[in-house]
């Protein structure tokens, strides 16, 4: 994951110990630092002092800021005294920045209450908070009023708030691609692209056919073709598959990674069931599979949303996520179900993984015009799942998301499948039917569900439930 820079504000008020103020920013730094963040902030030569408390503070701190636009991410306003509410919300609107915004407050020591000691940090942080909602800031907080910097809560703050940062970050002029057009029977994947440009998504489309036609254009001599070839053979176990549906899926992904760099795209979804493998003569899952892996996420059946949604948790948790079928009851147990596809799940979510063909498909098509599926278990674990969907009927993005656990409850099936437990499984489902939501979800084997509400709600304003049971 690419490196986060934040705008640290120090706020400071001169009735109170300034001292506080030297030492707490140097503090901050080091512990922001230590966690991989660059820091952009005033120093001693830009005022005199790292803090700001008055209204030329300000303008210092938002000129800084604005020359730093391209690299910020998000602020965190930190306070080791009272601070000054109206110098820090004044720098962040001068500064044009509309990135997520944390307040941290120092805590006092009981044993340090004399007037040269006390901070009332967490006096000033209602303060600042108060003023910050009036000047339409949005703002996230730490999870105790006060905190102190060097605690393991704060640092698991700010990881926390660098995940958001990322999410927000991340979605904010994203490009992906849709090859081909829905299948005539997924009309539950129907999206509105207005509603996603809107949101600052942009959806960049290909005809199937012009894909294909670049495959076929390849010859096997050719060396994107015999590198992709030999990525896939790399990746997962081809025995019993034959080097011609393996050819052909080298040139497919050759053709497709092509796209995607002149496009420069961050996801795909693709057109699947089942003109590929009737018109071409393979299924594309190793191919998307490999590309999720990479952090370029990749859905089936142009679901965009579930793109989307795969996309967002790849940047919450930093690593590869997939997408599921709500498929199966497990039994009599209420809160247990079977995620699976067919599939073109990650491998690296997968306890052991091998090339097969796409079994549903193949009864149709056959055998040899279906191979590339990925089939393996889902690793036992925590994890989080997550969903997004345009709503024409208002306009807006909507969402769902939560956690559970992927269990290893005995289950004799094909394709790429898990067992799963989330708590109160059934009030999830009837939210989800009776809003509407496609039966895809996104999955990562991660717990950050806080991390995607936050930044869905507070910063990109989403209608989201959090089913956190």
């Amino acid at each position: 994951m690419k490196k986060l820079t934040v705008g640290l504000i120090v706020g400071n008020r001169g009735v109170f110990p300034s001292y506080l103020c030297e030492t707490g920013q140097e503090q901050m730094v080091t512990i922001l630092e230590s966690l991989g963040f660059d820091v952009v902030t005033l120093s001693g030569q830009d005022n005199g002092k790292g803090s700001i408390e008055n209204l030329e503070d300000a303008q210092r701190c938002a000129r800084l800021f604005a020359e730093h636009r391209e690299d910020i991410t998000g602020i965190v306003i930190s306070l080791p005294n009272f601070g000054d509410e109206r110098s820090i919300a004044n720098a962040i609107r001068w500064s044009g920045l509309q990135v997520p915004v944390m307040v941290h407050a120092f805590p006092d020591e009981v044993n340090q209450m004399d007037i040269s000691r006390r901070r009332d940090s967490f006096c000033g942080k209602i303060s600042v908070c108060n003023i910050l909602r009036q000047y339409g800031i949005p703002f996230s907080l730490t999870r105790s009023h006060t905190v102190s910097p060097d605690s393991p809560e704060f640092k698991e703050d700010l990881l926390w708030f660098g995940a958001v940062c990322r999410v927000v970050a991340g979605l904010k002029n994203l490009r992906v691609g849709a090859i081909g057009t829905r299948p005539a029977a997924f009309t539950t994947v129907r999206y509105s692209e207005k509603i996603l440009e809107r949101a600052g998504i942009t959806v960049e489309p290909v005809d199937l056919s012009e894909i294909l036609g670049t495959a076929r254009s390849l010859s096997d001599a050719d060396q994107v073709v015999q590198e992709k070839l030999h990525s896939i053979k790399q990746y997962i176990t081809t025995t019993d598959v034959s080097q011609e549906s393996l050819s052909r899926m080298a040139k497919l992904g050759a053709a497709i990674d092509q796209w995607v760099a002149e496009n420069h795209l961050m996801g795909t979804a693709i057109q699947c069931w089942t003109s590929l493998e009737e018109n071409y003569g393979v299924v594309p899952c190793t191919l998307m599979s490999m590309m999720s892996d990479h952090l370029l996420p990749s859905a089936c059946e142009v679901d965009i949303p579930g793109l989307i949604s795969m996309y967002a948790l790849q940047l919450a948790a930093g690593q590869p996520s997939a997408i599921i079928d709500w498929n199966n009851n497990y039994g009599e147990d209420p809160n247990k179900a079977v995620v699976f596809h067919c599939s073109n799940l990650p491998k690296s979510i997968l306890d052991k993984a091998h090339m097969d063909c796409q079994r549903i498909i193949a009864k149709d098509v056959g055998q040899d015009n279906a191979y590339g599926a990925v089939c393996g278990r889902i690793k036992s674990g925590p994890f989080t799942f997550a969903r997004i969907t345009t709503d024409d009927a208002t306009g807006q993005i909507k969402g769902y998301l939560g956690e559970g656990t992927v269990t290893a409850d005995p289950l004799d099936t094909f394709g790429g499948y898990g067992t799963v437990e989330i708590p109160g499984l059934q009030t999830l489902m009837g939210y989800i039917c009776t809003h509407g939501f496609e039966h895809h979800a996104a999955i990562t084997l991660s717990t950050c569900a806080r991390v995607l509400h936050e930044a869905f709600t507070r910063y990109l304003n989403w209608d989201t439930y959090y089913h956190n049971f």
